[in-house]
């Protein structure tokens, strides 16, 4: 969003237009305003302290408290200072924070209508439960719609991402998140409005931190878990520069195939590793091997060939790759038994290293290598099936074959990007070995 396009700008002003007509009635609104100012201090603080300990997301809870016991606009200022005052990394900074700012003010307006028109004020005064979970509950759903909507729409706009795709689960994605937090905001506002007071309502917020806090860390961890990941690619990508970005095509295929088979998000993640880091083992290969321009001696190929088992040396250690290890070692195996390293066959090798083996050599064709001009992804699609059921799974090339037929492939031509050499005429005896 950095050169942000004419049209998202506009699109920014429109939903800040829309926030300022929630903010309008302000002046005839009746309501105690240190209770405004109270909600937005602690809307304020938070943000600021989660950005300093580099936490992630809007702490809801206190938003939508304020729109439990506020009228909509008194509601909708609440979300203004966080929003506003939060420190943001990427630019354009000030168009990012009026649109965050817009959009909380006016998803907490909507929210605090929809609480206010089902009969949740009453039901928050009289501490009427079960019932006051319904009106709740109708405001939640539709903060969660809002953002998710103005979200979608900025994607689409900004980022020129296609109009289904951005809007394409982001409510179910945001919804569990936002439920919970809603039940701490309903928490908030029913004991607010109690003989305890605000002070006991504030109470609510300590085990809400205790468990943001964790999460945050799950962020962290997982971050530096791609930053691990990501730095071993990037060594492989120096050493062998015929095949950079290779790793992480593989990697995009193999999610692709491990989604057509309808595996579960935490597995596709796992399969998504194992593809960006099954060459890591080239690390251990001497790098005139690699970029060698003749045909390769058998004993070279015999020490190409054991790139998988340095692979797996180099990952075994890292315990949240889980099968993406086993990936690494076994993704050369074939399934009649003729690959390497331990000539396995058929149900022997790991599932995982079959998805990788159709994703690699899916991506080893359509791209171009210095020995070789990309075939195209149609010829590729034909050698898979040839060798289905020889070398590899026939399920895994069925399933890549039907998601590329729903979501097609635009594989990057590495060898043509700048500084990269261009490519030499054939050379018999590389492809197998090189891959």
């Amino acid at each position: 969003m950095e050169a942000v396009p004419a049209r998202a700008r506009a699109y920014v002003s429109c939903v800040a237009v829309a926030a300022v007509l929630c903010l309008l009635p302000l002046p005839a609104v009746r309501t105690p305003w240190w209770e405004v100012a109270l909600l937005a201090a602690l809307s304020a603080g938070w943000e600021q302290s989660a950005a300093r300990r580099r936490f992630a997301g809007t702490f809801y809870p206190v938003l939508l408290a304020g729109a439990f016991l506020l009228p909509p606009p008194a509601a909708a200022l609440v979300a203004l200072p966080g929003a506003l005052l939060s420190p943001v990394e990427q630019r354009p900074r000030g168009l990012r924070r009026v649109f965050r700012a817009a959009q909380l003010a006016v998803g907490v307006w909507a929210a605090a209508r929809v609480h206010g028109a089902t009969g949740g004020r009453d039901a928050v005064v009289a501490s009427d439960f079960p019932y006051a979970l319904v009106p709740a509950g109708a405001a939640v759903l539709v903060f969660c719609l809002v953002l998710s909507l103005l979200d979608g729409g900025i994607l689409a706009l900004a980022e020129r991402i296609p109009v289904r795709r951005a809007w394409r689960g982001l409510f179910l994605r945001s919804l569990a998140p936002v439920v919970v937090h809603g039940l701490a905001g309903l928490m908030m506002a029913v004991l607010w409005r109690s003989p305890y007071g605000p002070v006991a309502a504030l109470l609510v917020l300590l085990p809400m931190c205790v468990s943001w806090w964790v999460f945050a860390q799950y962020h962290r961890e997982r971050a530096a878990h791609q930053a691990t990941i990501r730095a071993l690619v990037q060594a492989v990508d120096i050493k062998d520069e015929y095949t950079r970005g290779h790793s992480e095509r593989v990697g995009q295929a193999s999610m692709m195939i491990a989604r057509e088979l309808g595996m579960d998000d935490a597995r596709i993640e796992v399969l998504r590793f194992a593809g960006i880091l099954h060459d890591v083992g080239k690390l251990g290969v001497p790098t005139r091997l690699l970029r060698k321009d003749g045909p390769l001696t058998p004993q070279e190929r015999r020490i190409i060939e054991l790139h998988p088992e340095y692979g797996h040396e180099m990952v075994r250690g890292i315990s949240f790759l889980g099968e993406a290890r086993a990936a690494v070692l076994h993704h050369h195996e074939r399934l009649d038994g003729s690959g390497y390293p331990y000539g396995l066959t058929g149900g022997q090798i790991p599932e995982s290293a079959r998805v990788v083996a159709v994703a690699d050599a899916f991506d080893a064709m359509t791209s171009t290598r210095s020995y070789r001009r990309a075939r195209p992804v149609c010829a590729a699609l034909e050698e898979l099936e040839r060798c289905a059921g020889s070398q590899f799974d026939p399920r895994m090339v069925t399933a890549l074959v039907r998601a590329l037929s729903r979501h097609g492939w635009h594989p990057a031509v590495t060898a043509d990007e700048p500084g990269v050499p261009r490519p030499r005429p054939a050379v018999p005896g590389r492809s197998g070995a090189r891959r």
